[in-house]
């Protein structure tokens, strides 16, 4: 059975950081995360200098950036550095707990999307982790007027090589004016869709809506999902979906846990740099800075 759209919401612009607009897709008061459940936040992004995100923690999930344009610096209190450009990838997880600063780098803005994936109870206190992907590097398809990037799981074919410790779809389509795709997607799973560029017609045949950039579209259960470009502009947008985890969530900011307590502790072990935040007060990035 083919998913049909549930809800359409566009996205509100909203400041994080250091004076950076983002428009927010999911992690919005009116749309519940129970719909989006392991999904926590998406973002899309724009930012440039001396906009950012100067040095801040996280603990108890991970964070994706896909960056669409431009670039932006990442820097950690672990010593992990680098620069992602156009088209790279960085899945961080976070775990037990990371303190960075994530900035642009360059004249031009950096625009692209973060997603914040939740782990499970048993993996929140996990030790913090990378998986950087260049750009080249992430599995790539086209055919019929329709191309893929395959972030996380697969699509045509083609699987991505990022290991998610809850299973994750993360598609990155382009359709061409007259394409069409059908995607299938796990039943039990919750889905939804970020439009980024163009007009797009989503859903099966005869249940079709015509959708503007800059929605997120909360996906029905079903087993595939299917979308088709009718206008005269290259349609843009992304797909994702994962397994529930089906856990309380308790959040306060950056760190997202399972109960208050279990916040409480965060809070203070991040005050007192202890449970993995033992460099939280000793160290400043030279990025963020």
């Amino acid at each position: 059975m083919s998913r049909t759209i549930e809800k359409s919401v566009v996205s509100v612009p909203t400041e994080e950081g250091l004076g950076v607009i983002v428009n927010r897709s999911i992690g919005r008061p009116e749309l519940e995360h129970t719909l989006f459940d392991p999904f926590l936040l998406l973002d899309e992004f724009k930012a440039k200098e001396p906009a950012g995100f100067p040095d801040h923690p996280h603990r108890g999930f991970e964070t994706v950036t896909y960056v669409l344009s431009g670039a932006t610096t990442h820097e950690d209190f672990l010593g992990n550095e680098g620069t992602l450009h156009a088209g790279d990838l960085q899945w961080m997880t976070a775990g037990s707990g990371i303190v960075h600063s994530e900035m642009p780098k360059g004249k031009a803005a950096a625009h692209g999307l973060q997603l914040w994936v939740n782990l499970s109870k048993e993996h929140k206190m996990t030790e913090p982790h990378y998986q950087n992907l260049r750009g080249k590097n992430i599995p790539k398809v086209s055919k019929d007027g329709v191309t893929v990037k395959v972030i996380a799981g697969e699509s045509m074919g083609v699987k991505s090589p990022v290991r998610t410790r809850t299973p994750v779809y993360y598609l990155d389509f382009v359709l061409e004016k007259g394409a069409k795709h059908k995607q299938e997607v796990p039943s039990g799973w919750n889905a939804f869709v970020y439009t980024l560029t163009g007009k797009g017609n989503f859903g099966p045949s005869g249940d079709q809506k015509e959708v503007e950039p800059h929605h997120t579209l909360v996906l029905t259960k079903g087993d595939c999902f299917e979308a088709e470009n009718k206008g005269d502009e290259t349609l843009h947008f992304v797909l994702i979906a994962g397994q529930p985890i089906e856990e309380p969530v308790s959040q306060y900011g950056p760190f997202v846990m399972t109960t208050r307590g279990e916040i409480d502790e965060a809070i203070n072990d991040y005050r007192n740099g202890k449970n993995g935040f033992e460099k939280a007060h000793s160290w400043k990035s030279k990025i963020g800075n």
